[in-house]
């Protein structure tokens, strides 16, 4: 499917959908840094275009999009951010599902961090695809369980022009891998370390995990350990020296973001477009039900032809 994603970003998304077989045609995203590096990493077109603005519609309808895609800014739902929906970012998500509601492509997918389900603007995009005739699936994702080592749950919308709500349900679920996958399992002896440090939101949480478990969310901030860390009851091992945070690129490693994808920038950039990154493979996964789906659709209708054909 003729494909494009908006609110890009460095390309987790666009690469997963990508790795499935659906044909990204352009992208779209408002961060030069993240740009930049989307650029370096795929052979179609992404533009610099803020999509909190007026824009002509037709420069997206160029591409003929039978499938939009795309993560709007999450800061505003996040639990790492403030959870204010008048910041202006949460906006963003009612601004895709007006272009997914006059584009009309025949499908599209929403990612979102999980809280935004408790949003008011969810609401609204729901309402605008509603009337915009489109059949929803909704589902909170963890990506261990599709192949991604770190424990990251995700809020996927997906819509299909001629389908009815909860299409998806079965084979979004049907697939999911009955055990959450270890960094290990994903990295084997590529670490140099059993353990390492991820920096926690609050002291009252752990920071110390084993490379034989998911990794946590992977966020924007990577710190090292602090001379006057104190264990955790929750932490793997006792704070030493040889604890170490993993570096960034590591770190892309565990959005699953393949070892010759071109990462360049500051560090601070990277560590955010990383953090703000759809694993490519939880991206892939949700591709491949859409895929599935969309194979079992047309075999029921050449059945349904060919039983209408014997009947006459």
């Amino acid at each position: 499917m003729n494909t494009i994603d908006l609110f890009a970003g460095c390309g987790g998304l666009s690469l997963g959908f990508q790795n499935a077989g659906c044909s990204i045609k352009a992208a779209f995203d408002n961060w030069k840094p993240a740009i930049e590096v989307y650029r370096a990493n795929f052979s179609h077109p992404i533009f610099d275009l803020d999509l909190s603005q007026e824009i002509d519609l037709n420069i997206l309808q160029e591409f003929s999009p039978q499938m939009i895609i795309g993560g709007a800014p999450c800061q505003d739902f996040s639990s790492a951010g403030k959870r204010d929906e008048t910041l202006g970012r949460a906006d963003l998500t009612l601004k895709f599902s007006e272009i997914i509601s006059q584009l009309r492509p025949e499908w599209f997918v929403l990612e979102n961090v999980d809280r935004i389900i408790k949003s008011k603007i969810l609401q609204e995009a729901k309402s605008v695809f509603y009337s915009a005739g489109y059949g929803l699936t909704e589902q909170i994702i963890n990506a261990n369980l599709c192949g991604v080592p770190q424990s990251r749950k995700r809020y996927f919308l997906i819509g299909h022009q001629y389908s009815t709500d909860n299409f998806l349900d079965f084979y979004l679920e049907n697939n999911q891998s009955p055990h959450p996958m270890t960094v290990f399992e994903h990295l084997g002896e590529s670490l140099d370390t059993e353990f390492y440090y991820r920096h926690p939101r609050s002291y009252k949480r752990r920071g110390i995990y084993s490379v034989h478990e998911p990794s946590p969310t992977v966020r924007g901030v990577n710190r090292p350990i602090p001379k006057t860390y104190v264990k955790h009851l929750g932490d793997a091992c006792e704070p030493n020296g040889k604890v170490r945070p993993l570096t960034t690129i590591e770190r892309s490693y565990l959005q699953t973001f393949p070892t010759d994808f071109k990462f360049f920038g500051s560090k601070s950039d990277l560590e955010q477009m990383i953090g703000n990154a759809v694993p490519v493979k939880l991206a892939e996964f949700v591709a491949n039900a859409i895929k599935d789906y969309q194979a079992d659709l047309i075999n029921s209708k050449i059945l349904q032809v060919k039983q209408l054909a014997f009947h006459f």
